[in-house]
């Protein structure tokens, strides 16, 4: 190749030339504010199914997007469902919720990762998968007070959507590295940029002030132990992450396929079931592959 026409090399950054970038991205307004209307009335005493449909009708995309679930995860019905109304029926509440959030931070990350190469369908539905299985993980040892677990899944990839935003040409050598999938995913990125995709996030979502449950678990979702005040959180969304990866649904942008034991034998497994006997483990087990089981056909109706 001609010295004139051969591509400028990338280079790492430093910590202080990443924040420089960071400061300029754009920031996120669904994170701060998820829905709020919606969320006020469905955690009201009086959940009327019309009064949530009225909200849900004000947003052409999420009225969409709730159809487009309810008919495929109920295909069997005799006729479509056509109507917000039943559609809130068939769904109730929860989902509904986990729904609401869903929709404006995907068109965030959306308009954030721009147009850069990148298989963003696959990635939205391992985010969205990871959101689901988190809630599921941590369910089976303690009644969720809020919805913090599920954002936490949903925004735990948060440092590679920042990198093909804000640092596109070193987002593209990762990837580009990657092909071989005997590399690890964090040490090529630290090579590449100076830093992984997990501290990427975290400083992300720090300068912009977001709740600590969402910066512990872009930070530490590959090593939960670290974690100071989310533990739990931010193991049951490494299993999840593990688990979707295990099972190949979506795209994570790891080419390396976890096995079944890589996500029983993660750290997070430990903090989660510290002293359950081995047909407690096994229970789990078999509730989550079951939960995994279900997920692609949601999936294709969400994204």
């Amino acid at each position: 190749m001609d010295v004139l026409t051969a591509p400028k090399p990338v280079l790492p950054l430093t910590e202080q030339q990443v924040q420089v970038r960071l400061k300029q991205s754009a920031r996120l307004p669904s994170l701060g504010s998820i829905h709020s209307a919606l969320r006020e009335l469905l955690t009201a005493e009086q959940r009327y199914t019309t009064q949530i449909s009225e909200v849900i009708r004000r947003d052409p995309s999420l009225t969409a997007r709730l159809l487009r679930l309810v008919n495929s995860v109920y295909y069997g019905l005799s006729s479509p469902v056509n109507s917000i109304e039943e559609a809130v029926f068939y769904l109730g509440v929860r989902q509904i919720r986990q729904l609401a959030m869903v929709t404006p931070v995907i068109e965030d990350f959306q308009r954030l990762a721009g147009n850069t190469p990148f298989p963003w369908r696959g990635f939205w539905q391992h985010c969205i998968g990871t959101a689901i299985l988190t809630r599921e993980v941590i369910s089976a040892v303690e009644v969720p007070a809020d919805e913090s677990d599920y954002v936490a899944g949903l925004i735990h990839d948060m440092g590679k959507i920042v990198m093909a935003a804000s640092f596109p040409e070193h987002f593209a050598e990762v990837r580009r590295r990657m092909n071989d999938e005997t590399n690890d995913l964090l040490q090529v990125e630290v090579e590449v940029l100076g830093m992984n995709h997990a501290q990427l996030g975290a400083l992300y979502l720090k300068n912009h002030n977001l709740p600590e449950v969402m910066i512990e678990a872009a930070s530490f979702h590959h090593e939960p132990e670290r974690a100071s005040h989310h533990g739990r959180i931010v193991a049951a969304v490494q299993i999840a992450n593990l688990m979707m990866r295990y099972a190949r649904i979506g795209e994570s942008g790891n080419p390396h396929v976890p096995t079944d034991d890589d996500w029983l034998k993660a750290t997070g497994w430990g903090i989660l079931y510290p002293h359950q006997d081995e047909s407690n483990h096994a229970i789990a087990r078999a509730a989550l592959k079951r939960s995994l089981d279900r997920l692609p056909t949601i999936l294709e109706g969400l994204v």
